[in-house]
């Protein structure tokens, strides 16, 4: 089904961003208007500014934060449950392809404790009814003092993904488990994440 509001967005079979196939579809396509193509500078800062952490990446899509930790020899994972996405985030890694899997966030156990999650364009992958699950999640693989750290789009959108949320929704859905401690805002987005990115930093309590 395509969409007729926007010509360039092509014809696709699977509407359900729950399914592996969804995304095996928009990779296998190479429409991937989230990609950036690159690490983001508000990523470099961030990791600058601290020594080597055990980092895990969900939803990786093409993985080049984790080339670019990996490059400096931070422990890292990076998955996705598309095998397309894997696919082509082990062709951009080289030597590095080993630190990405095929696996569901939500039953995937990590080989290391983690230090810190890297949102990058999950959380609004997932549908609203996925949100609970995502922090319950978040907080069950984090412990106390550790991060969850990146990009968040805020503000409701009609439909998705991008699934935006609204601040005070994110407050209520994380303050739970954790607190925030920076909330900075993104002035270098790409066109599908505009004027909607807040880099957030949130520590479990």
């Amino acid at each position: 089904m395509s969409d007729p509001t926007n010509p360039a967005v092509p014809d696709f079979e699977n509407r359900d961003p729950n399914s592996p196939g969804f995304w095996d579809e928009r990779f296998g396509r190479h429409f991937t208007p989230w990609d950036q193509a690159g690490v983001p500078e508000l990523f470099k800062t961030f990791v600058a500014s601290r020594n080597a952490q055990n980092v895990l990446i969900p939803g990786c899509g093409s993985a080049y934060e984790a080339l670019y930790l990996a490059e400096r020899g931070w422990p890292v994972r990076a998955i996705d449950f598309s095998a397309l996405a894997v696919e082509a985030a082990r062709a951009q890694l080289g030597a590095h392809a080993g630190v990405v899997e095929e696996a569901d966030f939500f039953a995937y156990e990590p080989p290391f404790p983690l230090d810190w999650v890297y949102e990058r364009a999950f959380l609004c992958a997932l549908p609203k009814h996925r949100w609970q699950d995502y922090a319950d999640r978040m907080s069950a693989l984090l412990k106390p003092g550790r991060l969850l750290a990146g990009f968040f789009f805020i503000g409701s959108t009609p439909k998705g993904p991008p699934f935006g949320i609204e601040r005070a929704e994110l407050d209520a859905l994380l303050s739970p488990y954790f607190e925030l401690i920076e909330d900075r805002e993104v002035s270098n987005s790409i066109p599908v994440f505009a004027g909607r990115e807040r880099w957030m930093t949130w520590r479990r309590i």
